[in-house]
């Protein structure tokens, strides 16, 4: 196997590198970095300099200061589960791994909190919340692998954000090192405090302006009494409308999930959830609270999915049918995964009253793609996870497979939506982000990242596209040689 050459520059970082931390803490050579050269975006793929994993927020302090002496750029990493290509390396740069900074550090009943470091599972901390009759709320699909860490990254969802809000409605405070490795302690135990809201900054800043070393989180009571409606549906277009009325009709659900016939028959084929295999959509509403209240809403959702036209309702009230009806749900990207050797996940969101709308325009472009879709996503809140079916091995498919998610995106922003819900931009979405931003707005993100990274060493090249770029692209009329804030240029 071909051995890495570094500089000697490099070389003398390494040295440094290894005299400051424990042998098993630093990891080199291209086998054991082969592990860390992609996330979820497995199409982008790089190696690191080198991966060190800490176990505690000081490890983190003395990795940062080594990097800053040397001015060695730092890619943060989580569980590796993102799906945007944040936590694809940089050549030359440190991969900075939390996985091993694993602790649920205190869970606290009485205020209704958990105290946990980065690389902690997101359903870990349900787990140990549910002694004392506690749950987090926020679960995306990939919950039983990804980290709390890379939730914050990214600002998070799941199937119970509509009701539940995402990670940055359930985190209360960070605790962040800079760059150079000095301690922030942003948010906190009270309902409001002065100054910049800089905990909502952070959250969904993708590593770009600091490294999480712990989180506190707020932990809900586990509801009283849960029901599950399933709502088969002949036409795509219909259930979507289904959604808006449930939403109109002043009902926010705990869950409402939407699969189209292509994801229905991959997860039934997968998971056997019992899902009608020749409906065109269902719909999964999850409903809690009160037996008294939970009855009327039931009947009340019951009533406008059979006047929007469903097809069939099934009710799940016993946990094991519950579970299994949102298993087939989360499984839902993996059992796509095998009916085609690739698929690109796109995220979007959009206003739920154009749902019917954006969904018969993609359908129209898989036909123009010859490329497959199958529809999984969040219907309540209109985020969109078009999973395109294409096999890299024939030419031309990967090409074909961007283009048509580029203009998903195009079209989300276009009718008022995102160009993300909750897996963030990284460097799967930049050319998309002068899409949805003005240079104006690109350049005051670009000035709040120089305000905490001046060297710009922080996930480079990730989540906020330069000026130039987007100049390049026709997006904005930006003049590529006459940049308002001369500094920004690096960035």
């Amino acid at each position: 196997m071909e051995e890495l050459i570094y500089t000697q520059a490099q070389q003398d970082f390494l040295r440094a590198l290894a005299a400051a931390l424990p042998s098993e803490r630093v990891r080199l050579g291209r086998e054991s970095l082969q592990p860390y050269e992609c996330d979820g975006l497995s199409v982008l793929c790089e190696l690191p300099l080198c991966v060190v994993l800490p176990q505690d927020r000081e490890e983190v302090q003395t990795i940062l200061r080594l990097c800053q002496r040397f001015q060695v750029a730092v890619v943060p990493r989580g569980a590796g589960t993102g799906l945007s290509g944040g936590a694809r390396p940089v050549a030359g740069a440190v991969l900075l791994s939390l996985a091993r900074m694993n602790r649920v550090l205190s869970i606290d009943p009485e205020n209704r909190t958990a105290r946990v470091q980065p690389g902690v599972r997101n359903l870990a901390i349900s787990e140990a919340a549910r002694p004392h009759g506690f749950y987090y709320a926020p679960d995306p699909s990939s919950q039983i692998a990804c980290s709390i860490g890379g939730n914050v990254a990214e600002n998070s969802g799941g199937v119970h954000c509509l009701k539940y809000g995402l990670t940055v409605h359930n985190v209360l405070a960070l605790e962040v090192l800079t760059a150079d490795g000095e301690i922030l302690h942003l948010g906190g135990l009270a309902p409001d405090l002065p100054g910049y809201d800089l905990l909502a900054l952070f959250i969904g800043s993708e590593g770009l302006l600091g490294i999480v070393v712990e989180v506190t989180v707020r932990l809900l009571p586990v509801p009283e009494n849960t029901i599950v409606l399933l709502a088969a549906f002949a036409s795509v277009c219909t259930a979507a409308d289904a959604v808006s009325a449930i939403i109109a009709a002043g009902v926010i659900p705990a869950g409402l999930e939407m699969m189209d016939r292509l994801a229905i028959q991959a997860a039934e084929d997968f998971v056997h959830a019992g899902y009608p295999r020749d409906a065109a959509a269902i719909l999964l509403c999850e409903l809690d609270g009160g037996e008294a209240e939970l009855g009327q809403r039931v009947e009340q959702v019951e009533g406008i999915l059979r006047d929007q036209g469903a097809d069939s309702i099934r009710i799940a009230r016993d946990p094991d049918t519950r579970a299994l009806l949102w298993k087939g749900r989360k499984a839902a990207f993996p059992a796509v995964g095998r009916m085609a050797p690739d698929y690109y996940c796109m995220d979007g969101t959009i206003p739920r009253c154009r749902l019917a709308e954006v969904l018969e325009q993609i359908e129209k472009w898989s036909a123009e793609y010859g490329l497959a879709v199958a529809n999984v996503f969040h219907a309540g809140d209109g985020n969109l996870h078009p999973l395109i079916l294409y096999d890299a091995n024939l030419p031309g498919q990967i090409a074909a497979a961007e283009s048509f998610g580029q203009r998903i995106l195009a079209l989300c922003v276009e009718v008022g939506g995102s160009i993300t819900g909750e897996h963030g931009v990284g460097v799967e979405k930049l050319d998309s982000m002068c899409v949805q931003f003005s240079a104006a707005e690109l350049e005051t993100m670009h000035r709040i990242k120089a305000a905490f990274d001046p060297d710009g060493r922080l996930n480079p090249g990730k989540a906020v596209p330069t000026l130039h770029r987007c100049a390049e692209l026709g997006a904005m009329h930006v003049h590529a040689g006459a940049l308002p804030f001369p500094e920004l240029e690096r960035f």
